[in-house]
């Protein structure tokens, strides 16, 4: 009998402490596409659509049965926030000291604390978030037409065809 998906698909949002624009560089960028495409990969999403702007992250995603949000989410961003630690400790240590933390159980800290998280129970609302995701570079003055940005979904949609190899259409 098939497992049925019981939760419903989500935006997620997480930022750059302190707003850094630590994800201007390419390399960082192409660590969240990994991970995101391991995550599809491992069947633990589905990710229907994204952006990854200089300072934070906009995702829709979904659970895939018995997988946790809350697991999920921490996973991606310690993961995510390791290997970024690990690069700039090996190319730009100078940096590191923008991200340092107080807190008990980490030296450093790149996610801002408690990234957003909003069930999209409404078609309405999924395509209100959808658009905001691909409209945020333009907005941003980056490009002129949301599939002008390669960080994104927006060509997927625009196109159907996944360069990505990762992105399911919200309409399957």
């Amino acid at each position: 009998m098939p497992l049925f998906i019981t939760e419903y698909p989500q935006f997620f949002t997480a930022s750059i402490k302190g707003w850094y624009k630590l994800l201007e560089h390419d390399k960082y960028k192409d660590i969240i596409i990994n991970s995101l495409r391991f995550l599809v990969e491992d069947k633990r999403i589905k990710l229907y659509a994204f952006v990854i702007m200089s300072d934070h992250i906009h995702l829709i995603w979904q659970m895939q049965p018995l997988i946790h949000p809350q697991h999920v989410q921490r996973d991606f961003l310690k993961f995510t926030a390791q290997q970024i630690k690990q690069d700039l400790k090996r190319n730009h240590p100078e940096l590191l000291t923008h991200f340092e933390s107080d807190a008990n159980d980490r030296n450093y800290q790149f996610w801002k604390r408690r990234a957003l998280s909003i069930e999209l129970r409404t078609d309405k609302v999924y395509q209100q978030k959808l658009d905001y995701i691909h409209w945020n570079p333009v907005k941003a003055g980056i490009c002129k037409l949301p599939e002008e940005y390669k960080y994104s979904s927006a060509l997927f949609y625009h196109t159907g065809v996944d360069n990505w190899g990762f992105l399911t259409h919200h309409r399957d």
